[in-house]
């Protein structure tokens, strides 16, 4: 006999249930309700790339599989306890996609919560679901139930596929349906976990600002007016400006790919923000994406841009709290998908800003991951200008499927890519990208380059070259930045500075904290600001987290022995508004007992900068040189393993979205582990509160995570490990950790969990 599943006390009570009761409201969340409300939401995503239908449909059938009896019995036994329902409820929505579109859209529906998955294991899931089982049963009951409720479900005319998903060889076509699952999947996750969480915190449907791009620029033209006037004027400015105006002129253009080619210190940060803001104005785009490869540098581009168009002129608590907020800075290297709580997805980051400020790891992870909380976000990339700063830092082994899926989304979804570099990589000669169109921002770079010609090089590449060597060279001079290539590098020079002169020795990295960072940041600029005669002398140790668009000036910059971009970018902060009487001096080292990264993408790029560059070789700033190098470069790994990520587009034709996944990994040996850090006693309060909401998961999660930012450093994961075993750390939530040790964060390198607990210069 049927177990009477009526609920006492709750009148008009949905007959079938999608969520248990908010604790907010008290009520259950209604299937019906829930199904149309995601429906609704992944309609509104999808219409911004034509394929608001197609995403309506996968939402509306995603979570059919709750109205069967086993689920709704299971979801009331647990509800006190918050505990796992524990009934699958994929399955029923994923065979309604096959039937009324292909078996490849099942993939959507059926990887909503676990991820988009492999074929061997949906054909599995057909099979099971499609013979006479027990599951085949109640995938059939759920099915009818929610038909009663829901008819659209069995949709008479199926939602229509684009034809350009069919159109070219079987590779091309695969490909194409490869990223229109990854968008549509985008579309449904967003729209799944923004009803669930309104259900829960009995609250609207959480929806960014609506754009309004044509006064967006206006503020941006009046406040960049205003800033530059604040300005001391340098001998840079008549050339920055012409770059603004060619910049500008070019956002006419219709959508597409561009590329923005200008010499360090061109102000290169604000012409990508006109044109990308005068383009999305013109062509009636509604967000701005633009991705850096430090979060160094989000961090001060996102405080430009927060200045130059958030309507508190810079505070973004302020704006948030208003409804008003138009820059969002993220960079979370928080791992979501790693808790088990189904509420930690809920913090994921769906970029729903007008202007969002990022790195090119969070971009291009979420492009090719197969995590809901990871992919939620990439629907906002269909229709928005995608600014890639310092793009010569994408990794050569991962170019072939990072510009396949670029080119995809400027062809398929309305989006435009600029490809922004003093050091711009020959893209155009490699597979996938030959035969098409990559427009100039600025036609004749060579010019600007000669006119904001800067500095001179030297080279120490001697047997004799060594970290003592180099310090006691750099104490010989007084004002001087050193740039290294590791974090172990950056502290040994440090401490062989700190012993060789009692100026001032500052460092970066980060094993620090990002307001640490942003302090000493702040400091280097104060000390800068003093005129030279009156200036103590000042030496700063960094790693290349300085040397891609940090706005410093130094008149002597060492550069550690390192691919031949980085050469340029490190001398984009010496004598950068060419205020030295003649050129700054830029000393390329390579310092017998230094380390390296591993990675046989930087070693091919050393390689034949060894062969083109050095004393008796072309300077770094020579085009012609750097032009030869990529395309030797390019070459020289097309044929190796991997070539150039060649095996994860084949991956991509598959469709094996998890291997894809595991394979994509801008920073191979998963490094990084954050590290949350309570430096003063001032940040306690307000950095336990977090920690409290995000082990909680009753809300607020993303503010959480945001309201952390600034006191979040990194450890290599190996020594974050290690650190949880000795009680050093605790888990938070995914991956992110919250230093809990005494004595191992030093006052100007951060976080050393390996130095002795008696030092005196350390804190926390």
């Amino acid at each position: 006999m049927e177990q009477n599943l009526a609920l006492p006390g709750e009148r008009g009570a949905p007959s079938l249930l999608a969520h248990s009761r908010s604790k907010v409201s008290g009520l259950r969340h209604g299937l019906e309700a829930h199904l149309r409300g995601s429906a609704a939401l992944a309609r509104r995503f999808g219409d911004v790339f034509a394929m608001g239908e197609l995403a309506a449909y996968l939402a509306l059938v995603h979570d059919v599989g709750k109205g069967c009896r086993a689920w709704r019995q299971a979801l009331l036994k647990v509800e006190s306890s918050g505990g796992r329902v524990g009934v699958p409820h994929k399955e029923a929505g994923a065979r309604l996609a096959a039937e009324h579109l292909t078996r490849e859209f099942g993939a959507v529906v059926y990887g909503h919560h676990g991820g988009l998955p492999d074929q061997p294991s949906l054909k599995g899931m057909f099979k099971r679901v499609l013979r006479a089982s027990p599951e085949a049963r109640a995938v059939q009951e759920a099915i009818d139930a929610v038909e009663r409720l829901v008819p659209e479900i069995r949709p008479r005319v199926p939602p229509a596929v684009p034809q350009w998903v069919t159109e070219g060889s079987l590779a091309e076509t695969r490909v194409r349906l490869d990223l229109l699952l990854r968008m549509l999947f985008s579309c449904l996750v967003d729209a799944d976990y923004l009803d669930t969480e309104a259900h829960f915190d009995a609250a609207p449907v959480r929806l960014g600002p609506v754009a309004d791009m044509q006064a967006l620029t206006r503020r941006f033209e009046r406040r960049r007016e205003e800033m530059l006037a604040e300005r001391a004027p340098s001998p840079m400015d008549a050339a920055r400006q012409k770059i603004y105006e060619l910049a500008v002129r070019a956002a006419a253009g219709e959508p597409g790919m561009y590329r923005l080619h200008v010499p360090t210190g061109g102000a290169k940060t604000l012409a990508a923000g006109g044109f990308a803001l005068h383009h999305a104005a013109a062509h009636g785009m509604d967000r701005v994406i633009t991705a850096v490869p430090f979060t160094s540098i989000t961090e001060q581009n996102a405080a430009v841009y927060r200045r130059l168009l958030d309507s508190a002129g810079g505070d973004e608590a302020e704006d948030r709290a208003r409804g008003e907020w138009v820059v969002l800075e993220h960079h979370s290297s928080v791992d979501l998908d790693s808790a088990a709580e189904s509420w930690a997805r809920l913090a994921a980051e769906n970029w729903d800003a007008p202007f969002a400020v990022t790195t090119t790891v969070q971009l291009f992870e979420s492009l090719f991951s197969h995590r809901p909380a990871a992919m939620r976000k990439l629907h906002r990339l269909a229709g928005a200008v995608i600014v890639l700063d310092e793009v010569q830092a994408l990794p050569d082994r991962l170019l072939v499927p990072i510009l396949s899926g670029l080119r995809g989304l400027v062809e398929h979804f309305g989006t435009t890519v600029v490809l922004s570099s003093a050091t711009q990589p020959e893209f155009g000669s490699l597979p996938g990208l030959q035969d098409f169109e990559i427009r100039d921002i600025v036609e004749e770079p060579a010019a600007f380059f000669e006119e904001l010609r800067r500095v001179r090089y030297e080279w120490r590449l001697g047997e004799d070259v060594t970290w003592t060597s180099i310090a006691e060279e750099m104490v010989e001079h007084e004002h001087v930045l050193a740039v290294v290539n590791t974090t172990d590098d950056a502290a040994t020079l440090h401490r062989l500075l700190q012993k060789s002169t009692d100026a001032c020795v500052l460092h970066l990295s980060r094993r620090m904290t990002a307001e640490h960072r942003r302090e000493t940041i702040e400091a280097i600029r104060r000390h800068l600001a003093i005129p030279l005669p009156q200036r103590p002398p000042l030496y700063v140790v960094s790693t290349t987290l300085i040397e891609a668009g940090v706005d410093l000036d130094f008149p002597c910059v060492y550069r550690a022995w390192a691919p031949v971009e980085s050469f340029q970018q490190a001398a984009g902060r010496c004598n950068r508004d060419m205020r030295l009487d003649g050129l700054g001096t830029v000393v390329i080292f390579r310092p017998t007992d230094g380390k390296q990264p591993k990675d046989p993408s930087r070693n091919a790029a050393m390689t034949e900068t060894g062969n083109r560059f050095g004393p008796d070789l072309a300077a770094p700033d020579d085009l012609s040189a750097l032009a030869g190098y990529y395309r030797s470069r390019f070459v020289a790994q097309q044929a190796g393993a991997g070539g150039l990520g060649r095996e994860i587009e084949k991956l991509r034709v598959e469709l094996d979205f998890p291997e894809v996944d595991r394979k994509f990994r801008m920073i191979e040996d998963e490094a990084a582990a954050p590290v949350v850090v309570i430096r003063t006693e001032e940040q306690r309060q307000l950095v336990e509160e977090a920690v409290k909401v995000l082990r909680d998961g009753k809300g607020g999660l993303r503010d959480a995570l945001r309201r952390l930012r600034p006191h979040t450093a990194t450890l290599p994961r190996h020594q974050a490990n290690r650190a949880v075993r000795e009680g050093l750390a605790e888990p938070v939530i995914g991956d992110l950790l919250l230093w809990v040790g005494h004595g191992q964060y030093h006052d100007q390198r951060g976080l050393e969990p390996d130095a002795p607990e008696d030092r005196e210069d350390f804190t926390v």
